[in-house]
């Protein structure tokens, strides 16, 4: 999954969030439950042909779902499906309902990365609408700032993906998983544009993972360096939450918002230690966790 900056009518560089205005104050919505039944989404059809799901624009005070005592700004939700006869629009109809996915899922992004608004070391950036956009196209996903500016995501979703999820006890948690991580790039920073790629990837995955919506194929893996991003990446992340202690990625992202990224201090002044040394230590953690021969073949 990539990020694109659109400026239109293209998109064109990568980007996620640079601080250059300040946040506005959050207005509390609820936090709905990933396993309740919620029906917050309201339908709504428009002049283009596409078909579109709207956000709910209630108060918190008008919302029956179980919130916390201070809950995120809910953005703006659309649905966008120019060929609704594709068989992948069908399977993502049947498989998921479009408004509580994507607000749940929203729900939880924010929740991992930055807790609560009244944390007072954190600051979740100003995504004022994210519209999901199924379309026949390559690859995966990806998500862009819309034509209006950057505090309107697009995330593009390949319907040609959807259609050959297999088996089709896996299209509901894929389809999640996909979203989750993309709705990740809606809401992180990136060092002002300077976050190297993979590290960007990895805290996506970090999120889906921690979601419990990791592919079956997933993997500790320790070839390469620590940025392969995604799931290899994901994993050293979730080590050093280990090591480090619960919130150890959200101070993460937190000081990609601060500063722009180099790499010693980055990461010395975090953690105490260079990355070199810290994938170091993973790769040797994982090599002490790998099961011998004799644990395999009993």
């Amino acid at each position: 999954m990539t990020l694109r900056q659109q400026s239109s009518p293209a998109p064109t560089a990568t980007s996620i969030f640079s601080p250059t205005s300040p946040v506005p104050s959050a207005v509390p919505v609820p936090l709905p439950d990933r396993t309740a039944d919620n029906d917050s989404g309201t339908a709504s059809a428009e002049d283009d042909g596409s078909s579109a799901v709207d956000g709910d624009d209630t108060t918190p005070e008008d919302n029956n779902c179980s919130r916390d005592d201070d809950d995120f700004a809910q953005p703006r939700l659309r649905l966008k499906i120019p060929d609704l006869e594709h068989s992948g629009a069908a399977k993502f109809l049947g498989a998921v309902n479009a408004g509580t996915l994507v607000a749940e899922s929203i729900a939880k992004v924010q929740r991992l990365l930055y807790r609560s608004p009244s944390e007072t070391h954190t600051t979740a950036p100003p995504t004022r609408s994210v519209t999901l956009v199924l379309r026949e196209m390559d690859g995966v996903a990806y998500t862009t700032g819309s034509s209006l500016d950057s505090d309107h995501k697009e995330i593009h979703f390949s319907l040609s993906y959807i259609d050959g999820i297999k088996p089709a006890e896996r299209l509901t948690d894929e389809i999640t998983g996909v979203v989750v991580h993309e709705l990740v790039h809606c809401y992180q920073w990136d060092a002002k544009g300077t976050c190297p790629g993979g590290l960007i990837e990895g805290i996506a995955d970090w999120v889906r993972l921690n979601c419990d919506l990791s592919p079956p194929h997933w993997k500790r893996e320790t070839s390469g360096n620590w940025d392969g991003g995604y799931q290899h990446t994901a994993y050293f992340l979730q080590y050093l939450e280990g090591r480090y202690g619960e919130g150890t990625v959200r101070k993460m992202n937190e000081k990609l918002r601060l500063h722009e990224y180099e790499a010693k201090p980055f990461w010395v002044e975090l953690l105490g230690r260079p990355v070199e040394q810290l994938w170091e230590d993973y790769v040797k953690k994982v090599a002490d966790e790998a099961p011998t021969d004799d644990q395999t073949s009993s």
